[in-house]
């Protein structure tokens, strides 16, 4: 019994110390440098669930293109040709135009039915009448190779009255705007030029008649005729 009160006693005397009131004497602030640092995770792991987006050059929409118009200047590039001895050469655009009346037009293809029956010999027949109003060149453009541009000049026998122009890798017509999407067709265009004549004074665009596609309705000869 006399142990058992003991106990009592002892427990009550604990239980009191540990209600009884704490002295501000006895408080201490705690310290921030004691309190243990987050884990950090490696950086897969934080961004596993919600992955931030880079978008690069690459990957960005392409900005529109801008289609030549009257009163700009050409973009300059370099296009081939077979001179009459028979040797490839090349010429870029502002050598072509500089200090010059130069009238370009573009066909969608060397040897196909419009630009072969009537687009290019319109030009080789009118070429006398356009120079004697002013013209100085009278060039042909189309998205083929130069070997392919020689024998469709030969097949037609035009002269040196029409130059006719290789845009082989499209680079000239991508610069104008004036691209023609026929991936579509059976015939495997690929991409080429529309269809245009314009003319040009010193580098700069002063008649533009862009068709659209491939149509043929107001970019012939005779419509440069009537715009000189």
């Amino acid at each position: 019994m006399a142990a058992a009160a003991s106990l009592t006693c002892a427990g009550a005397a604990f239980a009191a110390k540990l209600l009884a009131p704490i002295s501000p004497a006895r408080l201490r602030p705690i310290s921030t440098t004691r309190i243990p640092r987050l884990v950090s995770f490696p950086a897969p792991l934080r961004s596993r669930h919600h992955p931030i987006r880079r978008i690069s050059a690459s990957t960005a929409a392409p900005a529109a293109t801008t289609i030549i118009a009257v009163g700009d200047k050409l973009p300059d590039a370099t296009l081939a040709y077979f001179d009459p001895a028979g040797e490839l050469q090349t010429v870029t655009v502002s050598e072509l135009t500089k200090g010059k009346k130069t009238i370009l037009f573009a066909v969608p293809g060397a040897f196909t039915p419009t630009c072969s029956q009537k687009h290019l010999p319109g030009f080789a027949e009118k070429a006398g009448e356009l120079k004697a109003k002013g013209v100085d060149t009278i060039a042909c453009v189309s998205v083929n190779d130069a070997f392919v541009m020689r024998a469709w000049k030969e097949n037609l026998k035009v002269g040196d009255e029409v130059q006719l122009l290789a845009d082989g890798n499209g680079d000239f017509t991508r610069a104008l705007g004036v691209e023609l999407d026929l991936r579509d067709k059976p015939a495997g265009l690929g991409v080429r030029s529309r269809r245009y004549a314009m003319l040009v004074d010193d580098g700069v665009v002063k008649v533009l008649n862009l068709e659209e596609g491939g149509a043929f309705t107001f970019s012939g000869a005779d419509d440069m005729l009537k715009a000189l």
